[in-house]
């Protein structure tokens, strides 16, 4: 499922809110961690963990098939007292997927974060999967262009802005 609505931003909303997704892929890189759906439960969380990552890609000969998370594990693996050596990821995967595009802006993917309560949104070019941000990569964004606002305030407060 894709989101390809792209509403102009409202002139209120900062530097950061208007920011798009590649900027953040440009900044971060698009590295992808991912693994086939016949990976067991196990085989992602220890993935994810030496990863440092919340979130895995589910890719089928390189196909978005799905994505699997940290939450996935906890309310589908061990509330229900199961094995994470004997489930197979493609039993606990979330399979549709919320994605966004590179035109995508940090304002939504915040409100499509918010409204879909979910923390990490591939990142589609067409049918290919061309990253990953996650709300840290948002939150990131958002402080860094409010610390080159303050700057810039500052400086034009202090006087020192071009004549």
């Amino acid at each position: 499922m894709s989101h390809s609505e792209v509403k102009a931003p409202a002139d209120h909303e900062s530097a950061a809110m208007v920011e798009t997704v590649r900027s953040i892929l440009k900044t971060k890189g698009n590295s992808i961690w991912s693994l086939s759906p016949d990976a067991t439960v196990f085989d992602a969380i220890a993935l994810m963990a030496e990863k440092g990552v919340g979130a895995l890609m589910v890719l089928s000969q390189d196909k978005l098939e799905g994505i699997i998370s940290e939450r996935d594990y906890a309310r589908k693996v061990i509330l229900k007292g199961h094995s994470s050596k004997e489930m197979r990821v493609d039993e606990i995967m979330t399979r549709s997927v919320i994605t966004v595009t590179c035109e995508h802006t940090v304002a939504e993917c915040m409100r499509i974060m918010t409204d879909h309560r979910v923390r990490h949104l591939p990142v589609m070019d067409g049918d290919r999967l061309a990253g990953v941000v996650s709300i840290g990569d948002i939150v990131r964004a958002i402080i860094s262009a409010q610390a080159d606002t303050i700057k810039h305030l500052s400086s034009y407060i202090a006087g020192n802005y071009p004549a």
